[in-house]
């Protein structure tokens, strides 16, 4: 690996290993700042182009479906043309997008936007992870995706307030119109300063597989994102939501058979999931975007409709709790560089569960922000210390031309968790509707204790750190 993390192309530049993970984070911290940045502006959003809820709701979704989707085709074509120019074609394909957005006139091409910022997002997010592989040795690359895994944690932090700050000075198109600075020079620093990595010989592209994978994500993720919306009912015509999921899963269940009797190079190499420590850490991951999935839609509801904060105060209340994440992140990936990785996970797993638990059990009508912010922060220490760690794991051991894939099929498992998340929240707070809203939210935030539950069980999976050397 260390020869592999040297080799350039012939039009390559090598610079510093560091301030190329600057400069790729600095694109990492826009992508992961769209997801949290938009909510604020909703309201602004709906009364200016004249939206209804459920336009308003899809402004959201058509990102998050868009981004799930493509995420392992987006890690192959990495292992196929290098990550870096992957990586610049995503960058510059998000920017004209953001720029879209904010001029859009009327819902639906503010929809078809965001719906491009996915799937540019999709290219961006996997390489970041593989070049940070490649651009490091083992013994050092956990605090290279400590680094990786504070920036996002910091972008979440940043999303509410820097959205609140922006609607209320230049309107709503401001949270797209940051991403062209901010873009371009994101652009400018890769280009400049990330080596041209290259592999030694061209891959095949499995276009059955693409296909399969693309009809069956899709198929799930809008029948999970949207079967609330629709009443877990009729979408259109003979068109069910639950038609929908079947097709989904037997879509995947194809793609599985086809990836395991293809004889060139599948889309997603099944010999991945020989690898332990990748099966368990991708486990754990889902586990991981479930549970955050799960956990902001019950408690941003019942911060604004039952406790009548507004939506800057509600999220003003998670910037602590990222904050802390973000210095816990880091921290954690440089300490997983000498110490057992798995441990660290399995602690940060531990103070998630002791941190939403204590969540439902101080919910109340009357209860005060700073009685909610000691769970948080202990939350919040808990995402940090899962992130970079659960990264860490899941390509190390690995070999080269297998880094693009597991890293595309690390970030899906985390957005689908996110998806599944979201939706089975929604389900209980439906399910709980003629009873109190503490009693609903309670019931809901059950949810991600139980995934997290999940997720620790598998951080008992993850081999011991000599043994992963010597695998």
């Amino acid at each position: 690996m260390h020869h592999l993390s040297r080799r350039l192309c012939s039009g390559g530049s090598a610079g510093s290993p560091q301030a190329a993970l600057y400069a790729l984070c600095v694109s990492f911290f826009m992508i992961c700042l769209d997801a949290t940045i938009v909510n604020v502006a909703v309201p602004g959003i709906r009364a200016s182009l004249d939206a209804s809820l459920n336009e308003a709701v899809w402004v959201n979704s058509a990102y998050a479906l868009c981004y799930a989707v493509p995420l392992i085709l987006a890690g192959r074509l990495g292992d196929r043309y290098g990550p870096k120019r992957v990586f610049l074609v995503g960058l510059a394909g998000f920017s004209l997008a953001s720029l879209a957005c904010a001029l859009a006139p009327v819902a639906a091409v503010l929809i078809a936007a965001r719906a491009v910022q996915g799937l540019t997002a999709a290219l961006i997010a996997p390489q970041t992870m593989s070049l940070i592989v490649h651009l490091f040795p083992v013994e050092h690359r956990g605090r290279a995706l400590g680094v990786w895994g504070a920036v996002g944690g910091a972008a979440m932090a940043a999303g509410p307030v820097l959205g609140g700050l922006l609607v209320a000075w230049v309107g709503w198109p401001g949270i797209f119109l940051v991403n062209l600075p901010v873009g371009a020079m994101g652009w400018i620093a890769a280009s400049k300063l990330v080596p041209d990595w290259r592999p030694e010989k061209k891959h095949r592209l499995d276009l059955g597989g693409i296909v399969l994978s693309g009809l069956g994500l899709t198929a799930v993720v809008f029948g999970v994102q949207s079967g609330e919306a629709y009443g877990w009912g009729t979408v259109s015509g003979p068109i069910t939501i639950s038609r929908i999921l079947g097709i989904g899963v037997v879509c995947l269940a194809a793609f599985v058979w086809w990836q395991h009797v293809n004889p060139n190079e599948p889309l997603l190499p099944l010999r991945l999931f020989h690898c332990r420590d990748f099966s368990a850490a991708a486990s754990a991951g889902a586990s991981m975007g479930a549970a955050m999935g799960g956990l902001f839609l019950p408690l941003m509801l019942y911060l604004q409709n039952e406790l009548g904060h507004s939506a800057l105060v509600a999220g003003a209340l998670t910037v602590p709790m990222f904050v802390l994440s973000s210095l816990c992140s880091r921290r954690a990936g440089k300490q997983s560089d000498t110490t057992s990785p798995r441990l660290i996970a399995a602690l940060g797993f531990l103070a998630l569960i002791g941190g939403i638990t204590s969540l439902v059990w101080l919910l109340s009508p009357g209860v005060t922000l700073g009685a909610l912010t000691p769970p948080l922060l202990l939350s919040g220490i808990g995402i940090g210390l899962v992130s970079a760690p659960l990264a860490g794991i899941a390509t190390r051991g690995l070999e080269p031309a297998l880094v693009g894939s597991a890293s595309g099929v690390f970030n899906t498992t985390r957005q689908l968790g996110g998806a599944l998340g979201s939706a089975a929240t929604g389900v209980l707070l439906q399910a709980h509707l003629g009873a109190t809203a503490t009693t609903a939210t309670q019931a809901a935030l059950i949810f991600p204790v139980v995934a997290l539950s999940a997720g620790l069980a598998c951080c008992g999976l993850v081999q011991p750190r000599q043994a992963a050397h010597e695998h």
